[in-house]
């Protein structure tokens, strides 16, 4: 984060959103520490933005043109860190937040707090807390929506667009949830799971191509942010946030989202992992919504930032620089 911001704890009255409310923004300095192993994996700079009373944890990586990277469930930052080392040479400033509820920024306990419209406000106050203009946004699963849900009150700030595996628009009438968020709302059943086992951050590597991408001290530092069981509320309450009916309370922000990006004329890439067995078959849909989008299909699974992110790094490149 920009040394002129984080030298000192600030605090200012936040961008007024389409309602008309205000929050409250705090900047604050100090991240919370890492262990070493985990530490060393992560070369970056570390601060905290305070929200509306939740702490958000942000990552930075260079300067120059920003380069605002979301992640979705349940990952974080971390899922970004080889695309910022492909960027390191350039001159990017690549910022990865974690979402409210994962990683370190802070995890309410009470999961009805996990809207996607509470997600898209936090995030636009992040962007304005940040000061970014000129942004080149990528987005992956939930942070697709939520992402560029931020931007639909900022479209003037955004400037560039690469998207990978994620939705972006309202499901279509009749559809069927996938497997995966059909079990997270078996009653008990989906509680013991994610909240006692850990699923799905002790499994990731079976969303991937290559199994061994998520392994070892990486598949750790997934789970180690979602270890207690008292705060890894997110998980689940991010995979009920999916819609399982037309009258679910996401629909109809994922409806504007998807209006938002079908009117998009700036430059914009997709790159997408085929082999991902919750979104891959979304690509098609994904194109259509971006006719102009040049795609970059590879044979990665779902967080194809493990797998693939010199590809993703060269989209970045090649739309932040267009």
């Amino acid at each position: 984060m920009r040394s002129d911001i984080v030298q000192e704890l600030v605090t200012r009255p936040a961008w007024a959103g389409p309602k008309g409310k205000r929050g409250t923004l705090t900047i604050v300095s100090t991240a919370p520490p890492l262990p070493g192993w985990l530490s060393k994996m992560l070369p970056f700079e570390r601060s905290v933005v305070e929200v509306d009373g939740h702490r958000i944890h942000v990552m930075e990586s260079g300067r120059g043109v920003p380069v605002l990277c979301m992640h979705g469930n349940p990952t974080w930052g971390f899922l970004y860190r080889k695309v910022a080392t492909a960027l390191i040479d350039e001159p990017v400033r690549v910022i990865m937040p974690d979402l409210i509820g994962l990683g370190f920024s802070d995890h309410p306990t009470d999961p009805a707090v996990h809207t996607l419209e509470h997600h898209i406000t936090w995030m636009g106050k992040l962007i304005d807390a940040l000061d970014l203009a000129d942004v080149t946004l990528v987005v992956q699963d939930w942070g697709g929506p939520i992402g560029t849900g931020a931007f639909m009150d900022r479209s003037d700030r955004l400037s560039g667009l690469v998207v990978l595996n994620t939705i972006l628009s309202e499901p279509r009438e009749g559809f069927r949830p996938t497997l995966f968020h059909r079990f997270g709302r078996l009653p008990a059943v989906s509680d013991l799971a994610f909240r006692v086992f850990g699923f799905p951050q002790v499994r990731l590597s079976m969303a991937q191509s290559d199994k061994s991408s998520i392994r070892g001290d990486v598949s750790r530092a997934y789970r180690y942010p979602l270890r207690s069981r008292r705060t890894n509320q997110a998980p689940l309450a991010l995979t009920r946030m999916v819609p399982d009916s037309m009258e679910h309370p996401s629909v109809e922000p994922l409806r504007r989202i998807g209006r938002f990006v079908r009117q998009y004329r700036g430059p914009v890439e997709i790159v997408w992992g085929d082999r991902d067995p919750v979104l891959g078959s979304a690509r098609n849909h994904i194109a259509r919504m971006l006719p102009d989008a040049p795609v970059t299909r590879t044979g990665a699974g779902h967080f194809l930032q493990e797998e693939v992110p010199d590809e993703i790094a060269a989209a970045i490149r090649r739309v932040a620089f267009v």
